[in-house]
């Protein structure tokens, strides 16, 4: 059995931990490798190897860091395929989408090349007379990144990119269900020539974190995960005296008005609900039809499409299908169990993804498309995060009470509307509380040079991931105020200072 090493100081580093974590291939249910749990002081050691990089990273020129950077992704670029047969073994999403997640990633590095520019401050002169003042934008330190399991590429490139661009250190620590392609990302780093103890890559469990959240020489923790787990990282971070952005839980609502286009909210609901099984934070789980008849005509139409959907391994069959499995068995008995649950709630089970099989793949997790109409907000499918291909419809009377539904509920992540009105579409923009939004837009991912992240408690902390707020959670802002006097000044001044 393959145990999978760290990566500490651009070398495979093999844990002598006696914890074991399997890491399965979800669409044959066979474990394929094990991987050691770091013990917290093999973690302080990575640390360690980071803090001591610090000091050359960060005096290095930032144009020269972004050349590295540049031949990072061409390395990626390059080895795409590999990189994407790695995601979708230990994960389960099938090849295409585990290179869509390859491509948003890189965009990530794309931002990141331009740090040059992105971190060169401001400057005014005479502030007042013969005064000037400008800011710096000076990296922190070691930095940590805790990812987890359901991009095992994009995550981690939302978060380790920017802040090696910066000047900073990093220890990564994946998720332990699928840490390949996470580990080979820290290959090709080394092979474009970063230099050793830059970036350093640690498999573990809550003892790692636990490190990462409490040790000293950690200066900043970039979370994604669970929200009960987010609020834990954020809170013991900052307790520590950490930066910490901790991206938490979702129940993404798509608002369908009756002037929408049918066919495209069809389409466009289909990849969003069950794209990559449901296991995206971004995915939309409850569809908000305001009337009646729009909600007869959307199950009707949905009814039709899940039927026709091809549900399979992402790897290794032709055609492609349209969905993998989920990650885990244990993952797959959580979202079964939503099913069972939502038919005791009393919801309409229109699609049932229970009891479920692939020729070939019978040990696989797989559920199939899942569908549940007149879901209420007071049912427990329709209030948590289920994290599967569980899509649910709620009927609103009319658009205020749609977008009530988003605003009362605890996530905040993304949210869309489907409508031809502009006037609809500019209240939804301005009034809904989620910190994402679609319009005509079913998965609204901000591209690199913005931000991503939501409102509530799909999010702790104040600055969100990548984009301008990256540069800023990544870096600590100086200003300093000079002037070069001609003469010296006669006496002390002891009134408050202003620029006179």
């Amino acid at each position: 059995m393959k145990t999978l090493s760290n990566f500490i100081n651009n070398e495979a580093t093999l844990s002598q931990s006696s914890k074991k974590s399997p890491v399965y291939n979800p669409a044959t249910g066979e474990q394929i490798a094990e991987v050691a749990l770091s013990t917290a002081a093999e973690t302080q050691a990575a640390i360690g190897v980071a803090e001591a990089a610090f000091a050359e990273w960060s005096k290095t020129p930032a144009v020269i860091r972004a050349r590295v950077l540049f031949k990072f992704k061409a390395l990626v670029e390059d080895n795409r395929d590999k990189l994407a047969e790695l995601i979708s073994i230990e994960h389960g999403k099938v090849f295409s989408d585990a290179q869509g997640e390859i491509t948003r990633g890189l965009e990530v590095v794309e931002f990141a090349c331009g740090i040059p520019h992105a971190s060169k401050g401001e400057y005014s002169l005479n502030v007042g007379s013969g005064i000037d003042s400008n800011t710096l934008m000076q990296p922190l330190g070691v930095c940590a990144g805790i990812s987890p399991f359901n991009f095992p590429v994009m995550v981690p490139m939302w978060m380790f990119p920017v802040a090696i661009a910066c000047g900073n250190t990093f220890v990564m620590k994946p998720s332990e269900k699928d840490p390949s392609s996470t580990l080979y990302l820290a290959e090709l780093l080394a092979e474009a020539g970063l230099p050793a103890g830059v970036f350093n890559v640690v498999n573990g469990d809550k003892e790692s974190v636990d490190v990462l959240l409490t040790d000293p020489r950690v200066q900043a923790v970039s979370f994604v995960g669970s929200t009960p787990i987010a609020e834990y990282v954020y809170s013991t971070a900052s307790a520590n005296g950490k930066r910490a952005q901790a991206l938490g839980g979702a129940k993404n609502h798509m608002v369908i008005m009756p002037d929408a286009d049918p066919d495209q909210v069809v389409k466009s609901l289909m990849g969003a609900a069950y794209g990559s099984a449901g296991e995206r934070c971004m995915a939309i789980s409850v569809a908000v039809c305001v009337g009646d008849d729009v909600a007869d005509n959307l199950i009707t139409s949905l009814k039709d499409e899940i039927a026709q959907m091809k549900v399979g391994a992402g790897t290794g069959v032709t055609p492609e299908p349209h969905m993998g499995p989920v990650v885990t068995k244990a993952h797959q008995e959580k979202v079964l169990s939503y099913i069972d649950l939502g038919v005791k709630e009393g919801a309409d089970l229109v699609v049932d993804g229970r009891n479920f099989t692939v020729d070939g793949y019978e040990n696989g997790f797989f559920v199939g498309p899942t569908l549940f109409d007149k879901v209420t907000k007071n049912m427990r499918v329709y209030q948590e995060e289920i994290f599967g291909p569980v899509l649910c419809v709620v009927r609103a009377k009319d658009f205020d009470e749609a977008l009530q539904l988003i605003n009362d509920h605890e996530f905040g992540n993304g949210t869309s509307i489907f409508t031809r009105d502009g006037d609809t579409a500019r209240q939804f923009e301005e009034n809904v509380k989620a910190g994402m939004v679609g319009v005509n837009v079913p998965i609204p991912v901000p591209m690199a040079f913005h931000c991503f992240g939501g409102w509530k408690r799909s999010i702790f902390g104040p600055l969100h991931m990548h984009g301008p707020d990256g540069v800023r959670f990544f870096t600590r802002m100086k200003t300093i105020t000079k002037r070069w006097p001609t003469g010296i000044r006669a006496g002390a001044d002891f009134n408050m200072p202003t620029m006179k």
